[in-house]
């Protein structure tokens, strides 16, 4: 019993739990697919250019991430049930009072960065060292101010909130209430890796997924893991820009 006090997360939750896999379904390939991972296609197809300019590029992912992230909440506020508010329900659960965000994010970062960074290790032992930079993500930053302000916005304000609106405010609280929180983080952090596609990241985003989700199901405050993912991005993003 002292172990499961560790989720504050209640049983009663805003959706109907046997809507919960439809709307992740209709989520991933009706918005998350077209938007996150089309959009760029549909500007070069539109634009009649093969090839996007880095500024192109970097404009038309935060268009596509606003538009996926209005979209996905639109979608989350349609399934609700009519008794319960989306924005106060994501705000904060009723928790003790030392559980606050600000505690949860400085604890969740520093757990996250030290889990990555031994993991990252352990890969480089096993399959040899990778380059840490992104080449793509280092020119745009460095192509102008428009760019770099574009990138900014898209991983340490617009993904966080997307991310973890879907992942931990719908599909991990969900999940909780039904199976155990371990369990839950578990299998909501595997679907949130497996969003991304990438096969050389997966642990690392797992890894990702299950210290935020853990911090949220802690602190029963959606801004705890929005603020440690952000964070997160940030210095992901100033390792690439001073690489």
């Amino acid at each position: 019993m002292v172990k499961e006090d560790f989720s504050v997360l209640a049983s009663d939750i805003p959706w109907e739990s046997e809507n919960v896999w439809s709307t992740m379904i209709f989520y991933m390939f009706n918005l998350h697919i077209p938007l996150g991972y089309g959009g760029l296609s549909i500007v070069a197809y539109t634009l009649h250019q093969p090839v996007l300019d880095l500024q192109t590029q970097a404009l038309s992912l935060l268009l596509f991430q606003v538009l996926e992230l209005s979209a996905a909440l639109f979608l989350l506020s349609r399934t609700i049930k009519p008794e319960y508010d989306l924005v106060n329900f994501f705000k904060t659960i009723k928790s003790p009072a030392e559980r606050n965000w600000l505690l949860a994010s400085a604890l969740g970062f520093a757990v996250l960065t030290s889990l990555v960074f031994l993991a990252s290790l352990v890969a480089d032992r096993l399959f040899g060292a990778k380059a840490a930079n992104n080449p793509l993500v280092r020119e745009i930053l460095l192509s102008s101010d428009i760019s770099a302000t574009a990138i900014v916005l898209v991983n340490c304000i617009i993904a966080p909130l997307l991310e973890e609106a879907v992942y931990r405010g719908f599909l991990l609280t969900s999940l909780a209430s039904t199976m155990s929180w371990r369990n839950a983080v578990v299998i909501s952090s595997a679907i949130f890796s497996v969003a991304h596609f990438s096969i050389d990241n997966f642990l690392q985003l797992f890894i990702i997924g299950c210290v935020l989700g853990s911090s949220y199901c802690w602190s029963g405050n959606l801004i705890s893991s929005i603020a440690i993912h952000s964070l997160y991005n940030a210095s992901i993003l100033m390792i690439i820009f001073l690489s």
